[in-house]
């Protein structure tokens, strides 16, 4: 599942860019997607008209039918990124000018606020608090996230905490925050390889280390993280979905393509070109129709 903020639209395409069908339109600058494959569920965040607090999240089914916002406008400012964690079945969001990290149930009840980073109007022109990507770890226990930081200015951040708010503590004053890696160029989105243990990111920032997916071991045993570059000039790098089982990884950029290539970043290839302003991407096995199994 791929977004274009550009013409506010949700598409499908299979894994060699055919079959391109789209899903839904009329989005208010869509940015994050996730699927639900099981349930027959998709999901993605509108950021709306930043710098207004008009963001939501809807769903659909994976036909495009049944439509419905289920965190509606008023409760988070500007989400981005989205992650559906199956174990916990909880959706999971970064807020950029909420500076939060949230989460919610699948059908849009008991919304938390897992990260606060900073409050009202002066913290929220300070870019190095807004948050953007995010991915979960359910068997280690880690909630991960991106501060992304002023475009191109080297004050990036990937910082980690515990999946649920320690007992007694407040999301703005939390104890158990480590941060990764910081002065990256400008991360965005997150992506985890849970089984080789792996974590995966896109940066928009400039090369030579930005414009890139980079990756690095979420637990080196000597404790030191470098990361590893896999994949360079890309046009304003957003979106990141893996395929583990099929070594593969796909990326979005803002110049409208698409992008498969090895995990270790070999064997690169354009799926699709100039689709307008890409964001999300989401990798979903999806029930068969007909003949076959159809792998979006």
């Amino acid at each position: 599942m791929l977004e274009a903020s550009s013409g506010g639209r949700l598409f499908s395409v299979n894994p060699d860019g055919s079959d391109k069908k789209v899903v839904v339109t009329g989005c208010r600058v869509p940015d994050g997607v996730a699927v639900d494959a099981a349930a027959g569920h998709i999901y993605w965040t509108n950021m709306g008209t930043p710098p207004e607090n008009d963001g939501s999240i809807e769903r659909v089914d994976l036909d495009g039918g049944n439509r419905a916002t289920i965190v509606p406008v008023g409760i988070t400012y500007t989400p981005k990124q989205l992650h559906f964690e199956a174990v916990g079945r909880k959706l999971y969001w970064g807020d950029r000018e909420g500076m939060r990290v949230m989460r919610c149930d699948l059908d849009g009840s008991n919304v938390e606020t897992l990260v606060q980073t900073g409050q009202g109007g002066e913290d929220r022109r300070d870019e190095r608090r807004w948050c953007v990507g995010v991915a979960v770890d359910p068997v280690g226990g880690h909630l991960y996230w991106t501060q992304k930081g002023p475009s191109d200015a080297g004050h990036g951040k990937i910082l980690r905490a515990g999946i649920d708010l320690p007992a007694g503590a407040r999301a703005a004053e939390r104890r158990d925050v480590e941060t990764l890696f910081e002065g990256l160029p400008e991360p965005i989105d997150l992506e985890l390889d849970l089984t080789e243990r792996m974590l995966y990111w896109t940066d928009r920032g400039d090369p030579p280390r930005g414009n890139s997916v980079n990756r690095s071991p979420l637990d080196p045993p000597d404790g030191r993280r470098t990361p590893e570059i896999l994949l360079t000039h890309l046009m304003e790098g957003i979106g990141l979905a893996l395929d583990p089982d099929g070594g593969l990884m796909y990326v979005t950029d803002l110049a409208g393509n698409v992008y498969a290539a090895d995990l270790d970043g070999s064997n690169r290839r354009e799926i699709l070109v100039l689709q307008g302003n890409l964001t999300g991407i989401a990798r979903a096995v999806l029930p068969p129709t007909g003949t076959g199994r159809r792998d979006d």
